[in-house]
């Protein structure tokens, strides 16, 4: 992929993330309430409120207050948090990590169990073994990921008592004990990403089966596990980076469900406590960086269709 792709690429995921934090910060001014008598509590008066207002700057004119953040966050700062006084970099970067284990853990589980049985299903399609992925494949798109993380936690957790249930160990503790712990959530969270993978993995295997060059390259002797190497997987794999770069991007949000579900306190707690809290911040920084994250996966996505596909680096 030349550079002036990437110099696009990259010029217009910055135009989506000021897009981001214009929509985000009118957006979070509608949301019903004043926390400056949330702060003040119930029996406080006009005056105190007013003062508290005037205090967090709530009482300048919005197009005032935009700017002053968004100059705030081209300097790395998101602002403060209007209930705990701890900046919300320092909010977001200390609950991140678990966050991010759980969505890639869940990723690389995906990518490994729906990438390995679509190619099953495409190479074997029409036989039992095909059916029998699909139907299950089906099925994990069906289930809700918060009802297969309590099906999990009941079963592998409080019945046989061989995972923990809840909480998160970090990886400094062993790497061990950190598997332990969060592999429930990533199971449960990454279950419907590997079935969507597996089902679009499948279409594209048994299409490309179907190409000219491949009937051309088993007459010449090549093996299955040769064509699958050389063929197969890199003809069919654009389409499955597309959906699992749309994938990832779920699986960010997803994690507000399952965190709650197992009770890990990561980038979901934050979010939803401060939705409550009206912590308007804290809300902002939190939406900002999960747009970051989306348009590096989406630009991490338009760099692997040049490394697949050399057409694509041609044009």
């Amino acid at each position: 992929m030349n550079a002036r792709m990437v110099i696009r690429r990259v010029g217009g995921g910055l135009l989506v993330l000021w897009l981001v934090s214009l929509l985000t910060f009118l957006m979070v001014k509608l949301i019903p309430g004043d926390p400056a008598e949330v702060i003040a509590g119930e029996n406080a008066s006009v005056a105190d409120v007013d003062q508290i207002r005037e205090q967090l700057g709530l009482n300048r004119p919005v197009v005032e207050q935009y700017f002053s953040w968004l100059g705030g966050v081209l300097h790395g700062d998101l602002g403060t948090s209007l209930f705990t006084g701890r900046p919300v970099t320092t909010s977001i970067l200390d609950a991140a990590p678990p966050t991010l284990a759980l969505a890639l853990t869940a990723i690389v589980l995906a990518m490994v169990i729906g990438v390995g049985a679509g190619v099953v299903a495409g190479l074997r399609q029409g036989t039992w073994l095909d059916r029998l992925i699909s139907t299950v494949a089906t099925l994990g798109i069906a289930m809700p990921s918060f009802w297969v993380a309590m099906l999990l936690v009941s079963v592998f957790a409080l019945s046989l008592k061989w995972l923990p249930a809840t909480t998160y160990v970090p990886m400094s503790n062993g790497f061990w004990p950190w598997l332990s712990h969060i592999l429930i959530p990533a199971v449960a969270l990454g279950l419907a990403t590997a079935a969507e993978l597996a089902r679009h993995t499948r279409g594209c295997v048994a299409d490309v089966l179907t190409r000219p060059y491949i009937r051309t390259a088993r007459s010449r002797g090549s093996s299955t596990t040769r064509l699958v190497r050389r063929h197969v997987l890199r003809n069919a794999a654009i389409p499955v980076v597309t959906v699992l770069g749309l994938q990832t991007s779920r699986l960010i949000g997803g994690t507000i469900v399952i965190e709650a579900v197992v009770g890990i306190s990561g980038l979901g707690s934050l979010a939803v406590n401060s939705v409550l809290q009206r912590d308007y911040p804290v809300i902002q920084g939190y939406v900002l960086f999960c747009a970051v994250v989306v348009v590096v996966i989406n630009l991490v996505v338009d760099l692997a269709y040049g490394w697949i596909n050399p057409k694509v680096r041609a044009s």
